[in-house]
């Protein structure tokens, strides 16, 4: 028979869900160490092994809760586009998107400790490591965002997952908030107005401005008040408020919202793999490796 403090002490030693460490012993009348053998022979150390390899694909979800007071964002990695596409990948990252809502972790770290939404008896980490083991290729939860807002939450997904954008607005009808949301999809803000730029930032901007007015042999007289000019073209790039509208570029959205008597507080904008530094292989050797 075997005991419940078994299985309690078999997970804890190897991150394997409940029920895989209870078959384990079963199957091994309850010798912990052939247990062991049994689980890695099975997936846990496939999954280890897979550790390694760069997951740069994945999927980008969403979730909004019925009042739309409540959102969340997240980046789910795997190593192939395929996967992508794979029902229980999907649902996994259905399942963790919503967790993050609800539950409200501070870090990727926390939300992997914590109880996974649809199976208590698996931690979230758990719960990723069997996925990791069941599907056949590296994952990683890479990072979330959620908001909580006394005004509404939008979000949306372009691409099968490949673009999220998660919005903070008051006062907004259905339509604006979407056309908010694909604005930020397509035109890729990086700050919400000019004051949440770093100063750093700006001051960097200013110096290469600088630089490229003197090189044009204007006088440096004059050259600070052509930079401050030209700053306002940097700012309409990387800030939302200043960008213009990409339904109509004859407004900037700082106009559209104002016309709407609307406010957006923040939003968040993640595009699958933005940032991981791919390995380029050729497909037609990949296959053979497979096929070797």
């Amino acid at each position: 028979m075997i005991t419940a403090s078994q299985v309690k002490e078999l997970r804890e030693k190897t991150g394997a869900g409940m029920m895989d460490c209870k078959k384990v012993l079963t199957e091994t009348n309850g010798d912990e160490e052939k247990a062991i053998e049994l689980l890695r022979e099975r997936g846990i150390m496939k999954a280890a092994k897979k550790s390694d390899r760069i997951a740069a694909e994945g999927l980008v979800e969403t979730y909004i809760s019925e009042d739309a007071k409540l959102g969340a964002i997240v980046e789910v990695n795997a190593e192939t586009d395929f996967v992508a596409k794979n029902a229980d990948f999907q649902a996994f990252v259905k399942d963790v998107v919503k967790q993050v809502a609800l539950n409200n972790p501070a870090n990727v770290e926390e939300l992997l400790a914590q109880k996974f939404i649809n199976d208590e008896s698996l931690t979230v980490q758990e719960e990723l490591t069997n996925k990791i083991a069941t599907i056949g290729e590296n994952m990683s939860i890479r990072r979330f965002e959620r908001f909580e807002t006394e005004g509404t939450v939008a979000s949306y997904i372009h691409g099968d997952g490949k673009i999220g954008v998660l919005l903070d607005i008051e006062n907004a009808d259905e339509q604006l908030a979407k056309d908010i949301c694909m604005h930020i999809a397509a035109a890729k803000p990086e700050f919400l107005s000019e004051a949440d730029v770093p100063e750093e930032r700006v001051n960097k901007e200013k110096e290469i401005l600088k630089a490229q007015v003197i090189n044009e042999g204007r006088p440096e007289a004059v050259a600070e008040k052509i930079v401050a000019g030209r700053l306002g073209k940097f700012y309409g790039e990387i800030c939302l408020l200043d960008q213009e509208f990409v339904k109509d570029p004859n407004q900037k959205v700082k106009d559209l919202v104002a016309s709407k008597k609307a406010k957006i507080n923040k939003f968040v904008r993640f595009e699958k793999g933005e940032g991981i530094e791919k390995k380029e292989e050729n497909f037609a050797e990949e296959v053979a490796k497979q096929l070797k």
